[in-house]
């Protein structure tokens, strides 16, 4: 539920369809899911009624996560060397009821397997009596950035969004803290903060009730932490605004419990839940997203579709291609400069065909360039998702391929790219896709040849106008940015 900085790991504004592996593989089944967390090299995710999630890699997810004290929408935040977990114990109407209670717990690891596994002694935060208009449950955390100081929002439909302050030492509440009212109409709420505005992300519409429900992730904001939080058009959540965040969509529905986890400098990814996912039985399922910034506004991308592109350079929009020989068309030219058209009746022109020109590229290895876009067989990639090689948070790999052939893009050992005549499955020629905040995309080998694990650095770059290379990442820099065009 809040903003997580996973420094290292290993993730245009066209908003193309992006998924056709459309969720998280394995077993993601969870509701109301924590922020993901990073802990020695896996990642986790806690849900309601205990227990949760947990991923080698950030793509394929399982059982095994470990939570104390059952009740409703945990969160977790590292904080120094140790883990702090927020949760509610009661309240939702669960039993009946809104008498509420939220607690915390520390632990050293989120590995229980780990022999430092050891959850401490929950302590109480705050509470609702079950007459006062306001539900103690579905708690978030935000360890403001610029303060240091440690905030938690709660709440639920039924009454008011409050928010308190704890002790970022004890998980104790602040003595003499006195909760304030921020938010109604929503519930699961999560407080996240950026260029100097804080966001209050709240989940809207009906939980709990399958492919029926209406759950969708809204948002506010505000230059202080304790609000008003204002939406795009000036509404104040106080009084039921909101901006729309995450809506349904490709046959799932019921977007809730909002988390947001940085992976890299304009590299940021939503989590949440999908109340229903259609093609998985209307369960419950993870959820993991690019999340893009569009004036300082949150909106959650899509997930990379499959397909054949164009692959363009953001710094000159010149394609990646083959570094073969212009082969011409041998098509009468209509009309023009000093040419009269003639009267025939207008008849399209097929475009050129990967047959007609085949035979022209030498048989081994091609290396590649960029050049001006016109729709020709050696411009043309297909990319599909790999799924049994794996992924990183938040998505597959892919192989990158000439449409029509198996000539796979290649990473080579001294960061610079080729195409190799098929592909072999070899890491080399597996890519990393990540859409960015700027709705742009950076692309990464999985490996470079020579170089010890995976590679987190080095991007498909362009160099010049016509000159792609491999190098740092940087993304103030246009060099490292891609789209995909569908032609």
């Amino acid at each position: 539920m809040k903003t997580r900085y996973l420094i290292g790991l290993s993730l245009a504004i066209s908003y193309l369809s992006i998924g056709s592996v459309e969720a998280q593989v394995g077993e993601p089944y969870i509701h109301d899911p924590s922020t993901i967390a990073e802990c020695e090299g896996k990642y986790y995710t806690f849900g309601t009624g205990g227990g949760g999630l947990i991923s080698e890699d950030g793509w394929s997810w399982h059982g095994g996560a470990d939570r104390p004290g059952g009740g409703a929408a945990p969160d977790v935040l590292k904080i120094g060397d140790r883990y702090l977990c927020i949760y509610g114990a009661t309240g939702g109407g669960l039993g009946g009821g809104h008498s509420g209670r939220i607690l915390t717990m520390w632990n050293k690891t989120l590995d229980p397997k780990s022999p430092d596994f050891k959850w401490t002694t929950a302590v109480e935060v705050c509470s609702s009596d079950g007459m006062e208009d306001q539900d103690a449950i579905d708690p978030g955390l935000l360890l403001d950035p610029t303060t240091g100081r440690l905030w938690a929002s709660y709440g639920t439909y039924f009454g008011n969004i409050r928010l308190i302050e704890l002790d970022p030492n004890t998980g104790s509440r602040v003595s003499g803290n006195k909760e304030k009212d921020i938010a109604i109409d929503c519930e699961a709420t999560d407080l996240i903060y950026r260029n100097g505005w804080y966001y209050l992300l709240g989940t809207h519409g009906t939980c709990c009730d399958g492919v029926n429900s209406t759950y969708n992730i809204v948002v506010g904001r505000s230059r202080s932490v304790e609000g008003p939080y204002i939406d795009n058009v000036g509404r104040d959540m106080y009084h039921g605004g909101g901006r729309m965040v995450v809506a349904a969509g490709n046959r799932k529905t019921g977007a809730g419990h909002f988390g947001r986890t940085i992976v890299d400098e304009g590299v940021e990814l939503a989590s949440f839940h999908w109340e229903a996912d259609f093609d998985q039985g209307g369960r419950s399922v993870l959820a993991i997203h690019p999340l893009l910034w569009k004036n300082d506004w949150p909106v959650a991308g899509d997930r990379f579709k499959d397909g054949t592109y164009e692959i363009e350079s953001e710094r000159r929009g010149y394609a990646l291609e083959l570094a073969v020989d212009f082969v011409r068309m041998q098509v009468q030219r209509q009309g023009g400069w000093g040419r009269p058209q003639n009267n025939e009746p207008v008849k399209p022109v097929a475009n050129q065909t990967l047959d007609e020109v085949k035979s022209t590229w030498p048989a081994g290895d091609i290396p590649v360039r960029i050049g001006d876009y016109m729709f020709r067989p050696h411009q043309r990639w297909t990319i599909t998702a790999v799924p049994e090689k794996g992924g990183y948070l938040g998505g597959p790999y892919y192989k990158i391929t000439i449409e029509g052939t198996e000539r796979a893009l290649a990473a080579t050992a001294d960061k610079e790219l080729t195409t190799v005549p098929a592909y072999t499955g070899a890491d080399e020629q597996l890519w990393r896709i990540e859409q960015l905040i700027d709705g742009t995309f950076r692309i990464m080998p999985k490996v470079i040849p020579g170089q010890e694990g995976l590679n987190k650095r080095y991007v498909l770059y362009s160099a010049a106008d016509s000159t792609p290379t491999l190098a740092e990442y940087d993304f103030n820099n246009d060099n490292s940015k891609w789209n995909f065009r569908d032609h």
